[in-house]
């Protein structure tokens, strides 16, 4: 009768110890899910992309799993002599709070929601400051400005710009803006804010749940790893700059829904926050030092801020090409063209980069020709270096 008695204690603890794993493996999980893909102490200096979408794409079975060892043991769990008992119901608490906290106030889509109007206005209907910072294109024609104060909070905005489908992409914490083509396989995705890896804006896209890097427009994990995004020219460059080399631009407005969350000074766009993860350090080549990055064949090379702020204009060579870099005179709005040869070496003057026997709006333009354009980003040292790990400097 005794053995009896003290088999069944035994069982009776061993379905307590059931229920502490599934509770703390849920707990766990819920915790894991948020750490790895958010910017939390360490979590974006490691290297925890697989597992944090491992967890991720198995996250329902492990639910699953978890749920029925939690629910196997509560009924022992709650037999337990007072006050132990009690433990119950508050640790089943602690988990609800858990789980909401998880994947509604800490999850990135619920955090940074989409647009739910896009308005794009003419300049005569336009409300946006015009010192204000804006990621500019022209396709065919057809110019637009994406101001970063809205950008910056939606990470990315859709439309459609010269009969071309777009995504309009921002990261605050890299300072990364990006303009890409959302059409893979054939066909036009959708894609949501999933979180960030290394400190850039990951997007999951709607077909098969793989994430993709802001930075580059690749995909990084899933069934598409591998595959890259077409990414278009754009530039980033003051509202003012832009329409003056676009005058009949239309301009993003701020959507209603969102009046609070665009309520932004103008300390991030000028680099005087001091907040530790959007925050910029006015020295040069440390990690939240701003510089402007070029690709050029394969071959990347770093620009650093207060150098060029100095130049004015750097005439280089890239991956064997000639470029040159320009910063206007607002001391914000940048271009990068290629050269015509290594013998041509512009200057600035006034709203034009000059050459002997050549002249050129800073679109690019001349009388005769069209310089091309390299696609140019203002981004903290932390970025470019981790994304172009073979990155030169100037």
């Amino acid at each position: 009768m005794r053995a009896h008695r003290t088999s069944l204690l035994t069982m009776k603890e061993s379905m307590r110890r059931v229920f502490a794993i599934g509770l703390v493996g849920l707990i766990l999980l819920e915790i894991a899910q948020v750490y790895f893909i958010m910017p939390l102490p360490g979590s974006q200096r490691m290297r925890s992309i697989e597992a944090a979408y491992f967890l991720h794409s198995w996250r329902w079975l492990l639910r699953a799993c978890f749920a029925v060892l939690l629910l196997s043991g509560v009924a022992a769990a709650w037999r337990a002599p007072s006050p132990r008992r009690w433990l119950v119901p508050a640790s089943l608490v602690l988990l609800g709070i858990v789980a909401y906290m998880a994947n509604f106030e800490l999850s990135a889509d619920h955090m940074f929601l989409q647009p739910t109007t896009l308005l794009m206005k003419p300049v005569e209907q336009n409300t946006v400051a015009t010192d204000r910072l804006v990621v500019g294109i022209d396709i065919n024609g057809d110019a637009r400005a994406y101001p970063l104060q809205f950008i910056g909070y939606h990470h990315q905005v859709r439309d459609r710009v010269g009969g071309q489908e777009v995504l309009v992409s921002f990261c605050t914490v890299c300072r990364t803006g990006r303009v890409f083509v959302p059409i893979v396989d054939g066909h036009v995705e959708t894609f949501r804010l999933v979180g960030m890896d290394h400190f850039n804006a990951m997007f999951e896209d709607a077909t098969t749940g793989s994430w993709w890097r802001q930075a580059n427009g690749e995909a990084i994990v899933g069934r598409r790893k591998g595959q890259a995004l077409l990414e278009l020219s754009s530039v980033q460059v003051t509202l003012t700059q832009w329409l003056a080399l676009h005058p009949r631009s239309l301009v993003m407005q701020g959507d209603p829904l969102f009046t609070k969350e665009y309520e932004h000074d103008y300390a991030y766009e000028r680099g005087t926050s001091s907040k530790e993860l959007t925050g910029t350090d006015s020295s040069s080549w440390q990690d939240k030092s701003w510089v402007v990055g070029l690709t050029v064949n394969k071959q990347s090379k770093a620009y650093d801020w207060n150098r060029l702020r100095r130049e004015r204009v750097v005439n280089d060579v890239i991956g064997g090409v000639p470029v040159v870099l320009v910063l206007g005179d607002d001391n914000q709005s940048f271009f990068a063209f290629e050269r015509p040869d290594e013998e041509t070496r512009f200057q600035l003057r006034g709203d034009s980069i000059v050459a002997p026997g050549r002249a050129f709006a800073l679109s690019g333009r001349g009388d005769s020709s069209t310089l091309k354009v390299v696609n140019a980003s203002q981004e903290f040292w932390h970025s470019w270096r981790t994304f172009q790990p073979g990155t030169e400097r100037y």
